[in-house]
């Protein structure tokens, strides 16, 4: 027997779960057929391989977004498999690429030290810039409540959560399978104070 709840969890980059209680039961995304008013979830692959020091952030940041958006689901690239986004460490200021990056797209967030250097939390700047990814750009100056307020909510902050209105945003840009995808924006957005 089916239960109207439903929970939608990535799998890997090829297949995409549903899960119905009490059963569950996988198929590819082209399969994947939502009940009216819930979207699929679009799954997007990152690389951090190129950012040593920065693994903690980076899983922690993935996991916030991970926790707080229902549409969309990072998960780590396989060794050898082409990822959206791209993250690598830098020595200058945080800086990503404006999205919504789409499957098989590209974005690239540049994780910089010189941010950390002066006191900005690890952990908000990675959730910060892979917001960028997501579509959302800067909300500076702003509060700490607002991850994308970034650096202008001063390095006592350490807010890595997207506000409410943060997360309906990145949801309404993964909203629906059917519909033709709006392209990234392409900017790219350095996080300088």
């Amino acid at each position: 027997m089916l239960h109207s709840k439903w929970f939608a969890a990535a799998g890997t980059a090829a297949a995409v779960t549903l899960l119905m209680a009490p059963t569950a039961q996988a198929v590819s995304p082209q399969e994947a057929v939502a009940p009216t008013g819930v979207s699929a979830v679009t799954t997007l692959r990152y690389d951090a391989t190129r950012a040593p020091g920065w693994e903690a952030a980076v899983a922690a940041g993935v996991a916030s977004w991970n926790a707080n958006a229902r549409n969309v689901k990072l998960i780590a690239a396989q060794p050898g498999t082409r990822a959206e986004i791209q993250i690598i460490a830098t020595s200058g200021w945080p800086q990503a690429t404006l999205g919504p990056v789409r499957p098989g797209g590209q974005a690239r967030v540049e994780l910089g030290s010189q941010a950390v250097t002066e006191g900005h939390d690890r952990t908000r700047i990675a959730a910060h810039e892979i917001g960028h990814t997501l579509g959302l750009p800067d909300t500076k100056p702003g509060p700490c409540s607002q991850l994308m307020s970034g650096s202008s909510a001063g390095t006592s902050c350490k807010n890595a959560v997207p506000n409410a209105t943060e997360r309906a945003r990145v949801d309404s840009a993964y909203a629906g399978r059917t519909a033709t995808p709006a392209p990234a924006d392409g900017r790219l957005l350095v996080d300088a104070p």
